[in-house]
This record gives structure tokens, sequence and C-alpha cells, in this order.
């Protein structure tokens, strides 16, 4: 990634029209591959100066690319009157000093984007009402603990970023990898959880927005496919870890010390 700023200083009584440009010259970066993210910003101290902040690709994708496309002849048309008032066009490559300042909010995190231990519950309770009715999944349930739900509940909201309650009160990691070693789950099993755990989410409401299905859906592909490999018959699965802690689409990059 390559980030080009272009300084501008345009006659007071072109401002407007110099803006009007961009916001038109701004459709043909947005279809550009090559580029990756733009923003016009105007000196609140000096208000003809402008500075035009790109990133590109790479510099090769600006150059070579973009340049050399279609779409900077449309680009260039909007913006070309203006190129006479440009005092400065560079390349930056980004260095390591970089960071949150203390005044930006933190983003939330997919247990409270989700509503917290309450939504958990209402997901879980309602997916193992229909574990039990199916006829794939139920004999692996048989005889389930009446607090298995809430105790699942606990395991996902400390996942996605809740209070450590499952590690505090059920023994965390080696406590879920308990309840999976020797139990030979299938790859049918597995997907029918996956189906019937989505379709609880869709019917108690829990958020739909494809950022945080991602998420979810990326834990529990995750989470599943190893619940698969540590109940296989002889399997010799890590013995001792942290709950895991997910993010917006990341899965935590945990290593054994």
């Amino acid at each position: 990634m390559i980030v080009e700023y272009i300084r501008y200083r345009i006659p007071e009584h072109s401002t407007d029209e110099f803006e009007k440009a961009y916001s038109r010259a701004a459709a043909v970066l947005e279809r550009s591959r090559n580029c990756l993210s733009f923003e016009l910003t105007r000196c609140v101290e000096t208000n003809v100066q402008y500075i035009l902040r790109i990133q590109w690709d790479s510099v090769a994708g600006h150059l070579d690319g973009f340049r050399r496309s279609a779409e900077f002849r449309e680009f260039l048309a909007q913006i070309g009157p203006y190129v006479e008032h440009i005092e400065e066009m560079q390349h930056y490559s980004p260095t390591a000093v970089a960071g949150r300042g203390g005044g930006a909010p933190e983003p939330p995190t997919l247990y409270e984007w989700a509503g917290g231990a309450e939504a958990f519950e209402r997901l879980l309770t309602r997916f193992y009402e229909t574990v039990v009715e199916d006829d794939l999944l139920a004999p692996l349930f048989a005889g389930m603990n009446p607090a298995h739900a809430h105790h699942v509940a606990m395991w996902l909201g400390e996942v996605f970023g809740g209070p450590a309650e499952y590690t505090e009160k059920r023994g965390g990691y080696e406590n879920k990898l308990a309840h999976h070693v020797g139990r030979a789950i299938t790859e049918p099993q597995r997907r029918r959880w996956v189906s019937l755990l989505v379709d609880a989410a869709d019917e108690v409401g829990l958020p739909g927005d494809p950022e945080f299905r991602a998420a979810f859906m990326g834990y529990v592909e995750w989470g599943t496919r190893l619940a698969v490999e540590n109940s296989t018959p002889g399997a010799t699965p890590m013995p001792h870890a942290p709950v895991p802690r997910w993010g917006w689409g990341v899965a935590p990059p945990w290593q054994p010390s």
C-alpha cells in the first residue's frame, strides 16, 4: 500500500467548482481496482488550500495501472482544469509509527453488538430446543444437562468478547474439550449443528449485518471443525489453551508456549 498526497492552492473564486469537480471524479476512483481509499480535505486556517489523500495498492498500480486506464482519462476530464494549481504531488510509504488516539472510540465487541448475555441465552435456548428434536443430532445430546444451553451461552459470550464467566465458573478450554473427546462427531452432524444454529440466530433476531454474521460464522466454522477433529477416537488434541477470543473476522493468532 502506498499513499499519494496532492496539495492544491485553488483561487478563492474557484473553490466551490473545484469541490464539485472532485465529487464527480470520486466516482471514477471508486471504480478503480488500484485505489483503496481517498479523501479530500480543506485547510481551516487557509481555506484555499486542499490536500487530496489517495491510498493506492502500489506505486505501479497507480502509475502503470490507473494512469494508463480509461478511468484516468475520465478522472482527468473532471479535475484537469485544476492541475496547474498543484503545489505538491508525491507518493509516501507508511512507517511503523501508527496508533489510535486516546479520544478514539473503541469498536464494540461482537458480544456487545449481538446484544450481550441475554442475546446468547436466547440463541442457545432456541437452538437446543431444535437439537433435541433433530434425528441426526438428538442421539449425540442424549442425557444432556438441563443447564447445557446456559453453559454454551457462557462459552460463546466469552469467545465473542464478553466476561470470562466460562473460564471462571466452568473450567475454560479444558472443560469444553472434555465434552468433545471421544464423541466421534461426524461431518454430517457438524453441518446440521451449524445449520440449526444459523436458523436459531435468525429466529431470535441476532444481528443480520454482513460484518457480524461473517465474524460469527467464521467462529462457528472454525470451532465446529476443531470439535470434529478433537472428537475423533485416538485424537490427541492440545490439552491446555485459553478460551479463544474472536474479533471482527479475525481468528485468534494464539500459539502454544
